[in-house]
């Protein structure tokens, strides 16, 4: 998967971070056999790019409000590609990383990490406001691979 990261932020964002995750969490998926609802066959994962785009508080809430109709910055807001080439654009905020980080006791880069798989997951078509079943299966999902990634990037950083 190619990883493209625009940065509209103030914030520093940790570029080397991100491409090892999202590798790592690609594999996985790959692993799972984790596909589209809507698609009978698993994407190419290999051909599919991801933007990742950092912004400000003020134009994520404004996003936030334009999409969702939700008027505060949220942490990290998905939209979906086209399926063959592009599998989407997580729009993420730094400052509610960071706030939520402190909140959830992790280190700013696993709440980065751990938004980034959530985001991926909306991207596939997981959906937690649909209802409880769904929303279980997927934060369980979700869990499950941020505590797998989270092992292997201590063992590798160890």
């Amino acid at each position: 998967m190619t990883l493209l990261i625009v940065k509209q932020s103030k914030s520093r964002i940790p570029r080397e971070f991100l491409q090892r995750w999202t590798e790592q969490l690609v594999r996985q998926l790959q692993k799972r056999k984790i596909r589209y609802f809507s698609s009978k066959t698993s994407p190419v994962w290999s051909d599919l790019e991801l933007t990742l785009v950092f912004m400000d508080t003020k134009s994520a809430q404004k996003l936030n409000k334009t999409y969702r109709n939700k008027n505060y910055a949220t942490d990290v807001l998905s939209f979906a590609g086209d399926g063959m080439t592009g599998l989407g654009e997580l729009v993420i905020c730094p400052q509610v990383i960071a706030r939520q980080a402190k909140e959830h006791k992790l280190s700013v880069w696993q709440e980065l990490g751990y938004m980034v798989i959530h985001g991926i997951l909306h991207l596939l078509e997981y959906d937690h406001e649909k209802s409880e079943r769904e929303a279980q299966m997927m934060f369980d999902l979700q869990d499950d691979l941020f505590e797998y990634l989270c092992q292997r990037f201590e063992a590798v950083n160890s």
